[in-house]
């Protein structure tokens, strides 16, 4: 049996932050002595990610994500807990794993502002010390993946965001990573751009059999590129598996989709009625009652088109969410 790319065993982060109470008295007072509380962001999470997996990490904000990514890269030191990428520990930083690792931030630039992307990408080159031939050929690869060649010249402040983004993830793959981290890689892109970095996080997936941990707010992502995903709240993990088995345990309806001739029909007798727009109904059923309730629809109505979808990723998680509070 392989070894897990990624191993990690109770990993807890947690910050010391000084808390005040308003008023003047308990502004002074704190001059003299401050109230600190341990805060944690990542509270014991255990997982393993097997060489070539792609699994999409998921959280509301501020449930401890980028922390993770953060310690798994080596940027951050953890507070208590193992961890372990491609066998090396992150946060000692050996030149080794930082040579077969990467971390990819939406909302961070590694890119010098003013000088065309392609003097970053010579300057990746000399940190990472790849060799001249090796660099020509995985910067010819990431150019026809990403359609570079036209952005390649340009200083990066003239570029749109969707083509910083590419540039951006063609300079952290310039070494071949075997382990790459994506936080949030499609943040702010239009919905054609975003296809586009799908498409490529999963041609570099399949070709170079990279192991991929995935943040995403975007549930088309995850959708697209994740069998497997990772929940976290407030720091603790709420599950992990597969994505089709988490629908299965947190939604007991199905959605139904009908397009009827008659927009004026009331169609509260079937289901919960969640839209109606031009004939187009979107219905919530009980699972058991989707068979029954899709040959009644048939039956009594002129009914043009129909489909009956499990919920949508985000109401699911949103339920995950749901469960966990108190």
């Amino acid at each position: 049996m392989k070894s897990p790319a990624i191993h990690v065993q109770n990993l807890r982060k947690v910050y010391t932050v000084s808390q005040q109470e308003a008023g003047t008295v308990a502004a002074l007072g704190s001059l003299v002595r401050r109230r600190r509380v341990e805060v944690p962001a990542v509270d014991g999470i255990s997982f393993d990610l097997a060489p070539g997996e792609i699994v999409g990490f998921l959280g509301p904000n501020g449930a401890g994500k980028t922390t993770t990514l953060k310690m798994l890269s080596g940027v951050l030191h953890p507070t208590t807990g193992e961890a372990t990428v491609l066998g090396y520990i992150p946060w000692k930083r050996d030149k080794p794993f930082l040579r077969q690792i990467t971390l990819v931030m939406g909302q961070r630039n590694q890119l010098v502002w003013d000088i065309p992307a392609l003097h970053s990408f010579e300057l990746n080159r000399a940190i990472y010390r790849i060799p001249p031939d090796d660099y020509r050929r995985m910067l010819g690869e990431l150019t026809e993946l990403l359609g570079l060649e036209p952005l390649l010249h340009k200083p990066v402040r003239n570029l749109s965001l969707g083509e910083r983004m590419k540039c951006e993830i063609a300079a952290a793959l310039l070494h071949r990573p075997s382990v790459v981290f994506l936080d949030e890689p499609t943040i702010g892109l239009d919905v054609t751009m975003q296809r586009r970095i799908r498409a490529f996080i999963t041609e570099y997936n399949h070709r170079f059999g990279a192991t991929v941990l995935l943040t995403s707010h975007y549930m088309a992502d995850v959708e697209a590129l994740c069998k497997r995903i990772v929940v976290i709240h407030h720091g603790k993990l709420l599950f992990d598996g597969d994505l089709s088995v988490l629908v299965r345990k947190f939604t007991a309806h199905k959605t139904i989709e009908v397009q009827i001739g008659d927009c004026q029909a009331d169609l509260s007798q079937y289901g919960e009625v969640i839209s109606c727009a031009d004939g187009h109904f979107t219905l919530r059923v009980p699972k058991a009652e989707t068979a029954r309730v899709t040959e009644r629809l048939l039956a009594d109505l002129p009914v043009i088109d129909l489909l009956v979808e499990d919920p949508p990723i985000e109401e699911v998680i949103e339920m995950v969410f749901a469960q966990e509070s108190p």
